[in-house]
């Protein structure tokens, strides 16, 4: 049989034990694990859904006008979210409405940029690429009629085709470069623009 030998220096002894008998070495406590502070949220919102009722709202554009909804019954209006003035994915999409503008004119649509940079920075966006339709100035609070979240203070990229008071088309995820084709064959199928009054 092995043994072991334990001196013990305070007494002055040599002790001798069988291995056996021995407890084997307790492992060093395991310090209790650290809070871990939870991660941001990611946006979880989808927005408002196709049907949905139109939130009431007084929007401002970048040139100080208004523009209330929802619109009177049977108007078409884009609502499309973008999160940054003039960065490539945005300037796609907008300049994909800017191009396809005249045909969804003509089906009876009125387009509404929103995100959350201020007036002046609209109106250079929208003189730089030749926008032909306003930009909404938002403080948050249109995004969060809407449903659409925020992520450092910028919106999701979503869009909502109104038909007077409810939505009639939603996306929760926009691809930028096909965005106006999918607009404008959902305009279509709404049916013929309503007379202008």
């Amino acid at each position: 049989m092995r043994q072991l030998l334990v001196f013990l220096p305070f007494a002055g002894l040599l002790w001798a034990c069988p291995a056996a008998e021995q407890a084997a070495p307790s492992p060093p406590a395991a310090a209790p694990p650290a809070a871990v502070p939870p991660a941001p949220a990611a946006p979880t919102g989808t927005g408002l859904a196709d049907g949905a009722p139109v939130p009431q709202l007084s929007l401002l554009l970048q040139d100080g006008q208004h523009f209330e909804l929802p619109a009177p019954a049977d108007q078409l209006v884009l609502v499309y979210f973008y999160p940054k003035d003039d960065t490539p994915g945005c300037t796609i999409e907008a300049q994909g409405l800017r191009d396809t503008f005249p045909e969804l004119a003509a089906a009876g649509v009125r387009v509404l940029g929103v995100s959350t940079q201020d007036a002046a920075s609209h109106q250079a966006f929208i003189e730089k690429h030749s926008l032909p339709f306003p930009l909404v100035v938002d403080d948050g609070k249109v995004a969060e009629a809407f449903g659409v979240p925020l992520r450092n203070g910028l919106a999701a990229r979503q869009s909502f085709l109104l038909k007077g008071p409810k939505v009639l088309k939603a996306w929760p995820a926009v691809i930028p470069a096909n965005h106006a084709a999918e607009v404008l064959a959902a305009a279509k199928s709404a049916g013929p623009p309503s007379p202008s009054p």
